[in-house]
């Protein structure tokens, strides 16, 4: 029996001709932790996300607070699991508030509009959106569409988080600003959040557990910290690189060049997950 917290076993996903996600176990993610998916491009870091929130077929299961997410509707299964795409929220002539009333209305409908105002409210502030509250979604840019998208996600209060790549559209202050409030949030409200992401360097400084993939599925996981050093990175992304200390204390991958395929060399195996 599983306790508090997300799991993964056996986990299989892909296309019909090809399966991208083979057999993956994650051991148990406890509430509040940050957890990046990690790994160079089409290694299945999406589909990961897409199979755990129900948008793409898989097998296996995946345990949430000892539930199996597979079994149960999608209305329910929307409502424990919040998925923001890499895609950016439609360009429409709806105001941010809107959007995300309109979020609460389809996500919890168990909600009084009293309810409804509070959540929006407090993702705003949460997020630092309120300027763009009574703004048009057509008017904004798109790092702005992607914050609107993030608290569209953020205001259903999920268990779970799913988030593809929230950072790939903004500037350095919001990419800080969107990782410090997701850090926050899942820490006072007991949520876990998954973020596939692609700077190593915001997965060490904010991220309390790594999941790296690779071209041949499932590399490590753990601390990253711990996991993330010049092996993997050679192993994982083909690069020469090191793991160096800023003045600050924070770890930083430096990439040296890339390595020719046929340079780099086969690891006796992949490294055991830690919990």
């Amino acid at each position: 029996m599983s306790g508090a917290g997300l799991s993964l076993q056996g986990l299989t996903a892909g296309y019909a001709q090809r399966r991208v996600i083979d057999a993956l176990d994650l051991p148990l993610v406890e509430p509040g932790m940050l957890v990046a998916v990690v790994g160079p491009n089409a290694v299945g870091k999406s589909t990961l996300l897409k199979a755990i929130a129900g948008l793409r077929p898989s097998s296996g299961r995946i345990l949430l607070d000892g539930q199996e997410l597979g079994r149960l509707p999608p209305r329910e299964r929307l409502r424990h699991a919040g998925y923001l795409p890499q895609a950016l929220p439609q360009s429409t002539s709806l105001v941010g508030y809107e959007a995300l009333m309109s979020a609460l209305r389809s996500g919890r409908p168990e909600l009084s509009r009293a309810q409804n105002e509070a959540a929006i409210e407090s993702v705003l502030d949460a997020l630092g959106l309120r300027e763009l509250a009574l703004r048009r979604l057509d008017e904004l840019s798109g790092g702005q569409r992607q914050m609107i998208g993030l608290a569209q996600v953020t205001v259903r209060e999920p268990r779970l988080l799913l988030l593809d790549e929230p950072t790939s559209a903004l500037d350095l202050r919001w990419q800080l600003r969107v990782l410090e409030s997701v850090k926050a949030l899942s820490a006072r409200r007991g949520s876990i959040a998954l973020l596939a992401m692609h700077d190593l360097n915001l997965a060490l400084r904010f991220c309390d557990r790594v999941l790296v993939l690779g071209p041949g599925g499932f590399v490590a996981s753990g601390d990253p910290r711990e996991v993330i050093d010049a092996p993997l990175l050679r192993r994982a992304w083909g690069i020469e690189a090191r793991i160096e200390r800023c003045s600050l204390g924070h770890p930083l991958v430096l990439a040296d060049r890339a390595i020719d395929e046929q340079q780099i060399h086969d690891d006796t195996g992949p490294t055991p997950c830690s919990s």
